[in-house]
């Protein structure tokens, strides 16, 4: 029988989330793509996707990465996140399989140039976009944000069989106003609730990292804790139920 993976990197690295702590992320190269059924199996283990590749944390002295995942059929949008819905009324949605254009990468590199996500000055290529986002192991679509058909902002987001992950999501630093993050969020929720799904993952939700953190906000979530999925339903320091 093939091999289905093969770990590629398993090196320690400086964290890109809390600085001064040590980082360990094994990427594992998916020789076959992986069917929905096994795709929610992957998320519901905490996986991430990049390419081809599947990892998860494996960091030696921290646990503070936590998979998160919003339980569609019961989320329902807070107030302040009503009123960004209400801010993006006249964007255009589009849902497509995942694809590169070159309108597409000179926005990525624009978001990550210009809200300083980047630690260099180097711009992703076709290659490398390609190889990030479109090549992928399992289904993969993109969620396109259009304004009187000016491109806005893109959402990568694997398919499972009744699970979504987020995988990134970009937009024009020039549309700050609209927190288009958060709409991407209600949106990916929204569409999966229509498909009768179950769960929305949002990748990592690290308490020290302001990148990470806001994650919390979208009530009732569920993060994996020490390998056990905790429901939370206050704000993000609240307790976990049950």
């Amino acid at each position: 029988m093939r091999k289905r993976e093969q770990v590629v990197h398993d090196e320690p690295e400086p964290c890109p989330y809390i600085e001064g702590q040590v980082a360990r992320m094994p990427l594992r190269w998916q020789f076959r793509k992986l069917d929905p059924a096994l795709t929610d199996l992957s998320m519901g283990r905490g996986d991430r996707r990049v390419g081809r590749m599947l990892y998860q944390t494996s960091c030696p002295s921290c646990t503070a990465c936590e998979p998160i995942r919003i339980p569609v059929q019961e989320f329902r949008p807070s107030r302040s996140q009503k009123r960004v819905i209400k801010r993006n009324r006249d964007v255009q949605i589009e849902v497509a399989p995942a694809t590169f254009t070159p309108e597409k990468l000179a926005l990525y590199n624009r978001h990550k140039l210009e809200r300083g996500l980047t630690r260099s000055e180097t711009l992703m290529t076709r290659q490398g976009y390609e190889s990030w986002f479109v090549s992928s192991c399992v289904d993969t679509i993109e969620m396109l944000y259009r304004v009187d058909d000016r491109l806005v902002g893109v959402g990568i987001v694997d398919l499972g069989e009744q699970d979504t992950s987020s995988v990134y999501f970009y937009f024009d630093p020039d549309e700050s106003r609209r927190s288009l993050g958060v709409f991407s969020v209600l949106m990916e929720s929204a569409w999966l609730r229509k498909q009768s799904g179950r769960h929305h993952y949002l990748g990592l939700y690290v308490e020290q990292c302001r990148h990470l953190a806001y994650k919390a906000i979208y009530m009732p979530h569920e993060r994996l804790v020490n390998g056990v999925w905790q429901r939370f339903e206050g704000g993000p320091d609240a307790p976990p139920s049950g």
